[in-house]
C-alpha cells in the first residue's frame, strides 16, 4: 500500500494538536510489523528526508500571490502550496489528509490518482468562527473547502465520538464512513522527568504549587478564561501560563492586558512564558505541576490534557468536545461546564460564571493533596490504558485496507 499523508505541520514546524498527531502517526504507521507499504509526507515548509519506508517532502513554492486583503495571503499561499503537493503524490492508494491547509490537495489527488480520499477531523470550520480575525472573507473559502472535502471523502477519522456526531450533523457524511480512533500519546517520551533547574530557569519557584497551562493564545484554547479565573484562586500558588505564537496582534495585545490586570487582582505570582518551549522542558513543567488547566471553549480531542496526565499530573478542563472521553471527572480530574447560549455557540454566555467555575473547581483540588497526588496516579494508569500511538497506527491501517477493499 502507498499512502500520502497531507498536512501543513510537520516537525520542527508544528504549532498544535495536528501536527503532534501527524508526527507520531506517521512514525507509528512506518515501524508496524507489516512493512509492505510506504508512507509519504508532504507537508508545508523545507523538510527533505528519508528514513526507509517512510519520506517527507516540504513543499515551499516560490511564487507568492498579491491579495487586496493582507489576511487573504495565507489562504491563497495554502492554494499554492496544495496544488504544488497535487503535483507531488504520484501512484498512490491510500492520501490521508489533516486539517483544511491539505483538503484542496487531497480532493485533486483523490481525482488524478483514484486513492482513496481519507481525513482526520482535527477541528471543524463552522465551530471555529473567531478564525474570521485572521482570514477576513477567506474564511469563507477556507469552510466551503473543507465542506467539499468531507462530501467527497472515502472515509473521516474522528478523534473522538464528539466529533463524528458533529462530522455527520455538518456535512451530512454516513455515519458508517466515520470512524472514531482518539489520538495517542508516546509513553516514553511523556512520563514523570523531574528537573526543578528548568522551573528556576523560567522564574518558578519549586517549593511553591502552580497550576499549569501549555498552548497557544487563541480563542479556541480559552487562556482569557483561565487569566480572568485567577483572581479567584486561594492564596498561595502559582499560575504558569506556557503560551506563546497569539493567532492575531489583537488577541496578543488583550492577553497582555489581561496578565497585567490579574496581577494587580491577586497576590499569587503570575509566570508568563511568552514562548513555545522545547518538547522535554514542557515535560518538566507538567511533571512538577500541581494541576493542569485546559479552558478551551472547543477541543476535538485535547492531547495536551493525554500529556499532562501522561506526566502524572491530574487535570481540570472544560467539558467540551473530546475532553470527557479523555479526562474522567472525578478520577482523573474535574470537568467545568461552560454554559453556552444555544448548542452552536462555543464561547461561554456567561464568561465570568465560567472564570469562576473554573477556579472553585482548581480550590477544590488545592484543599486536598492526598486527591490530586491520587488523580495523578489515575491519570497515568488511564493513559497507559487507552491511549497508545502503538495501537492507533494498526487502527488506522485496518481502515485504510477495509477502505481498498471496499473499491
Amino acid at each position: 500500500m502507498k499512502i500520502a499523508i497531507l498536512t501543513n505541520e510537520y516537525p520542527p514546524y508544528v504549532y498544535g494538536g495536528a501536527g503532534v498527531h501527524v508526527e507520531y502517526l506517521t512514525r507509528e504507521l512506518a515501524a508496524l510489523d507489516d512493512r509492505a507499504h510506504t508512507v509519504q509526507i508532504f507537508c508545508f515548509g523545507d523538510q527533505h528526508e528519508q528514513r526507509g519506508n517512510l519520506s517527507v517532502e516540504g513543499v515551499q513554492p516560490k511564487l507568492k500571490l498579491s491579495a487586496h486583503d493582507p489576511r487573504h495571503e495565507k489562504f491563497l499561499d495554502t492554494i499554492l502550496r496544495d496544488i504544488a503537493m497535487a503535483g507531488l503524490a504520484k501512484d498512490v492508494d491510500i492520501v490521508h489528509c489533516h486539517t483544511w491547509y491539505s483538503h484542496f490537495a487531497g480532493c485533486l489527488v483523490k481525482q488524478l490518482s483514484g486513492a482513496k480520499l481519507v481525513l482526520t477531523t482535527h477541528s471543524l470550520e463552522p465551530h471555529r468562527p473567531w478564525k474570521v480575525e485572521q482570514l477576513g472573507t477567506a474564511y469563507n473559502a477556507s469552510s466551503w473547502i473543507e465542506r467539499t472535502a468531507y462530501q467527497n471523502a472515502d472515509g473521516v477519522v474522528a478523534v473522538s465520538h464528539s466529533m463524528k456526531k458533529n462530522v455527520h450533523e455538518l456535512y451530512r457524511v454516513p455515519s458508517e464512513k466515520i470512524r472514531v480512533i482518539h489520538n495517542g500519546i508516546d509513553l516514553n517520551q511523556y512520563r514523570p522527568t523531574p528537573n526543578a533547574e528548568t522551573l528556576r530557569a523560567q522564574g518558578i519557584d519549586p517549593a511553591t504549587p502552580y497550576l499549569l497551562f501549555v498552548g497557544r493564545i487563541t480563542r479556541q484554547k480559552g487562556i482569557i478564561h483561565l487569566v480572568n479565573a485567577i483572581k479567584y484562586l486561594r492564596p498561595g500558588v502559582q499560575v504558569v501560563l506556557c503560551a506563546g505564537a497569539p493567532d492575531t496582534k489583537e488577541i496578543g495585545k488583550e492577553m497582555a492586558e489581561k496578565v497585567e490586570r490579574a496581577r494587580h487582582e491577586t497576590g499569587n505570582r503570575i509566570i508568563w512564558i511568552a514562548e513555545m518551549l522545547p518538547k522535554d522542558k514542557v515535560i518538566h513543567l507538567y511533571t512538577h505541576a500541581t494541576i493542569f488547566v485546559c479552558p478551551s471553549v472547543y477541543e476535538p480531542f485535547g492531547i495536551i490534557n493525554l500529556e499532562a496526565m501522561a506526566c502524572e499530573t491530574p487535570v481540570v478542563a472544560s467539558a467540551v468536545g473530546g475532553i470527557p472521553e479523555v479526562v474522567e471527572h472525578g478520577e482523573t480530574g474535574l470537568l467545568v461546564t461552560p454554559e453556552a447560549s444555544s448548542p452552536t455557540d462555543v464561547e461561554p454566555s456567561h464568561p465570568e460564571q465560567f472564570a469562576r467555575d473554573l477556579a472553585s473547581a482548581v480550590n477544590s483540588l488545592l484543599e486536598s493533596p492526598d486527591k490530586i497526588r491520587a488523580m495523578g496516579l489515575k491519570a497515568r494508569q488511564r493513559v497507559e490504558q487507552s491511549f497508545s500511538w502503538t495501537s492507533i497506527a494498526r487502527k488506522t491501517m485496518d481502515f485504510y485496507s477495509e477502505l481498498r477493499r471496499g473499491a
